[in-house]
């Protein structure tokens, strides 16, 4: 018996006609994303309530594995942003252990959803609740960062929206003019970088088209992080630094452990568990779909949904044994990756390679590196992780979509992503019931010839789908058939009836009652294939013909 899924990494295929020149363009795009992807991995797990290093070696171990195994040409995987929130919510309240049998279980999951070919199940969650949730993210991922960026002496932030606020509205005192100072300039330069060698800038002008390229390609995260670190050590900035806080980064190899697993635990971890599932599926599927949006390269390829939430799931079951956090695939680091010219995961490949050389390294000098600037860093990613100009556009859109996004908003923003999109999605069930009950119509027709002698047939025509949310509007034809005279035939116009459900189906049957105790035949006419199919395998057909004035 053949199996209905596969498991086929892109990487077989993009290795089919693999050149030299193909190689140098990954390695060149593999080595600048690996540099990228350096201050961000350190940036969220610390964020996130972990140690720098559990970032760093995340975007190692799952970098590889998604690169590897993974559905994707370009797509690169490491620690997200959009996971700062959720890790750090469930460190707070499970504790890091948890977290990482948290990771383990979802990356079972992850495997269990591609494998049974359930990847395209994520894109029916609406485009306004994944915005509203990204906003809402983005917006608690800037509140975070405020404590180091201030320079705020607070020993542990709280997990909920109110209670950060609160902690740093009453540690405020403590402000840090040096940190805010390196947080702001940090800030200022990711901005500015980019535009000093846009075409016709001074900077342009001033240089020749060789000395601007060389410059250009150099990622702005690593020049505030390298120039800035350097200026706090240079000019002795009182400021928290890696060092300060962390100690340092281990530069050996991370020791594999298995975590203290039990079922009573993982009963225990269910909703965790189904976040970082929920949100690495649609991350990791959202950016692939971006990847395929920008690649103009000819060896690209469509992702592949199923084959990539099994790479995420390897790559989050595995990370947790050396003391990893949850992975997905990063928007910012796969557009890196494209734009320096990768054409196969060759690229993510060399990206993790390149991360896992600074780090065995060069490890000490993050010893240096302040928070403050990681914080700037960050506040940066959260502007660019939000879809800001949606709010404008809201006016042109419907009242459902405005009550989705910005409902999701909130929820994401007061309480967290987990009740944001349970109750996100009742409401667009909700709320699409409601558009879909509002398209079906039951039309009087006018009166047509009888069908029966002294019998003047009762012509109503429906549209639309029947379904439980419109099955109500079937009440007007049973009123009119019990308040009309006795013996008198029904005919339903069923040629615009596209869909019909069981709900809708035991309406019909009280209109076929309500026909029979008036002493009248009932029939159903034009009839499309799926609610013919329905009333064939219930029997209501055989109901249908069984009457004593039905045609034979």
């Amino acid at each position: 018996m053949q199996l209905s899924f596969a498991f086929h990494p892109r990487l077989i295929d993009a290795l089919s006609g693999y050149n030299r020149s193909r190689c140098l363009a990954d390695v060149g795009a593999g080595i600048t994303v690996g540099i990228v992807a350096l201050p961000l991995a350190m940036a969220f797990a610390i964020a996130s309530g972990l140690p720098p290093g559990a970032g760093l070696w995340t975007a190692i171990i799952a970098g590889f594995l998604i690169s590897a195994l993974g559905g994707t040409n370009a797509q690169i995987g490491g620690p997200a942003g959009a996971f700062i929130v959720i890790v750090y919510g469930i460190v707070e309240r499970y504790g890091v252990a948890n977290l990482l049998i948290s990771t383990a279980c979802a990356g079972v999951l992850l495997v269990l959803l591609g494998l049974f070919r359930l990847g395209t199940l994520v894109r029916f969650v609406p485009v306004s609740i994944v915005i509203g949730f990204t906003n809402g993210i983005a917006v608690l991922i800037a509140l975070s960062q405020l404590k180091d960026w201030l320079g705020l002496s607070i020993a542990r932030m709280p997990g909920d929206f109110f209670s950060q606020v609160a902690t740093l509205a009453r540690h405020i005192d403590s402000f840090n003019p040096y940190a805010f100072g390196l947080g702001a300039v940090c800030v200022v330069g990711l901005f500015v970088w980019p535009r000093l060698f846009m075409k016709g800038s001074p900077v342009v002008r001033l240089m020749d088209g060789y000395s601007v390229h060389s410059f250009a390609r150099v990622p702005a995260p690593v020049v505030a992080l390298v120039t800035l670190s350097l200026l706090a050590w240079a000019l002795e900035f009182p400021v928290e630094t890696i060092g300060s806080r962390f100690g340092g980064i281990p530069q050996g190899l991370p020791a594999f452990e298995l975590p203290d697993f039990s079922w009573e635990t993982v009963r225990l971890l269910v909703t965790p568990t189904l976040t970082i599932a929920l949100l690495g599926a649609i991350e990791s599927l959202l950016c692939a779909r971006v990847a395929d949006q920008l690649a103009t390269d000819s060896h690209h390829r469509k992702h592949d949904p199923n084959q990539e939430l099994m790479a995420q799931g390897v790559a989050n079951l595995v990370v947790p044994f050396f003391g990893g956090m949850p992975a997905t695939g990063t928007i910012a680091r796969t557009v890196t990756n494209i734009r320096s010219g990768a054409t196969s995961p060759i690229a993510g490949i060399v990206h993790a390679a390149t991360l896992a050389l600074i780090v065995l390294a060069a490890a000490p000098l993050a010893l240096h590196i302040p928070l403050a600037v990681l914080a700037g860093i960050l506040l940066f990613v959260a502007w660019n992780m939000g879809e800001w100009h949606e709010f404008v556009r809201l006016r042109q859109f419907s009242n459902h979509y405005r009550l989705l996004m910005l409902g999701t908003f909130f929820l994401t923003v007061v309480f967290d992503l987990t009740v944001a999109v349970e109750v996100g999605l009742f409401m667009a069930c909700a709320l699409f019931v409601r558009r879909m009950s509002g398209l079906f119509k039951a039309e009087l027709q006018p009166p047509a010839a009888a069908t029966t002698p002294g019998r003047a047939p009762q012509t109503w025509r429906l549209h639309g789908a029947l379904f439980f949310g419109a099955a109500a509007k079937i009440d007007p034809i049973v009123q009119a058939v019990e308040a009309g005279p006795a013996g008198v035939d029904l005919v339903l116009d069923a040629s615009e009836l596209v869909a019909l459900d069981t709900t809708g189906l035991d309406a019909l049957g009280q209109v076929l009652k309500a026909v029979e105790q008036r002493g009248g035949t009932l029939h159903i006419v034009h009839l499309h294939e799926q609610p013919r199919s329905l009333m064939e395998r219930s029997g209501f057909a055989d109901r249908l013909a069984a009457q004593p004035g039905a045609q034979q």
